[in-house]
C-alpha cells in the first residue's frame, strides 16, 4: 500500500467523516457513491475533494477514527493500576463491548465483504483494528506487574489467545444476526471466563 498521504483538516472535516463513516456501513465500500457521501455529509463535492482525493483514501480515514475511538477506551491509568486479574477482566469486558457494538460490527462486515476485490482495505482494517488491539494487549503484558503475574515467552501470541478467548461464538452470532447484543450480565460472563482459562494457562506457579 502506499505511503499515507497528508490530509489538510478543516472546520468541515468531521462533518464529512461523519456523513462517509454513516454511507460506508450502510451502502459497503464499493456500493456508496461520493455523491451520496457528500449529500450526507452536508458539503459539496468540491469541500469532500478538497479533503480526500478518492474514495479509498477517504474509506482510510473513517477505519482510522472508527478504530482510534475503539482504542482510546481500553488502557488508561486507572487501568494499568489495577492487579492483574481484575486488570485482564475490564479489558476483556471492554473489548467485548467494542466488537459486539453496532458500528464495530458493520465496519467488519464492510471490510471483509470488500476484501476480495480491494485487499488493500482488508489490510489497513487488520492493520489498524485487531493487529493494533493485538499489540496493545500484548503491551500490557510485558509491563512490570503482568509480568511478575504471568510466565508468557511469546507476548503476540499470549495477546492473540487473549482475544480469541474473548470472541468466542458471540462476535460470530452478532456477525450473522442470530439473536440480539448480548445482555451486560453475559458480556461480563464472557470476560470471567476468559480470564479464568487465560490464568490457567499463564499465571505463575
Amino acid at each position: 500500500m502506499n505511503a499515507e498521504p497528508h490530509i489538510k483538516k478543516g472546520r468541515k472535516y468531521d462533518q464529512v467523516i461523519a456523513g462517509a463513516r454513516d454511507v460506508f456501513m450502510r451502502e459497503g465500500f464499493e456500493g456508496a457513491s461520493v455523491d451520496v457521501i457528500a449529500r450526507d455529509a452536508g458539503v459539496s463535492k468540491a469541500t469532500l475533494y478538497s479533503y480526500f482525493p478518492d474514495k479509498q483514501q477517504l474509506f482510510m480515514a473513517v477505519l482510522r477514527v472508527e478504530c482510534d475511538l475503539q482504542q482510546r477506551a481500553q488502557m488508561d491509568i486507572e487501568f494499568l493500576q489495577r492487579d492483574v486479574p481484575d486488570a485482564l477482566h475490564h479489558l476483556a469486558q471492554t473489548m467485548l463491548g467494542l466488537i459486539l457494538s453496532e458500528p464495530a460490527l458493520a465496519m467488519f462486515r464492510v471490510c471483509v465483504g470488500e476484501a476480495n476485490r480491494f485487499p488493500e482495505l482488508g489490510q489497513a482494517f487488520y492493520e489498524t483494528g485487531p493487529r493494533t488491539a493485538q499489540r496493545q494487549v500484548a503491551e500490557y503484558l510485558q509491563t512490570e506487574k503482568a509480568a511478575a503475574f504471568l510466565d508468557i515467552e511469546n507476548h503476540m501470541e499470549a495477546a492473540d489467545t487473549f482475544m480469541q478467548l474473548c470472541r468466542t461464538d458471540m462476535m460470530l452470532k452478532r456477525l450473522m444476526g442470530i439473536g440480539g447484543r448480548p445482555s451486560d450480565k453475559e458480556i461480563n460472563d464472557r470476560a470471567a471466563e476468559t480470564v479464568r482459562t487465560f490464568l490457567a494457562r499463564f499465571r505463575r506457579a
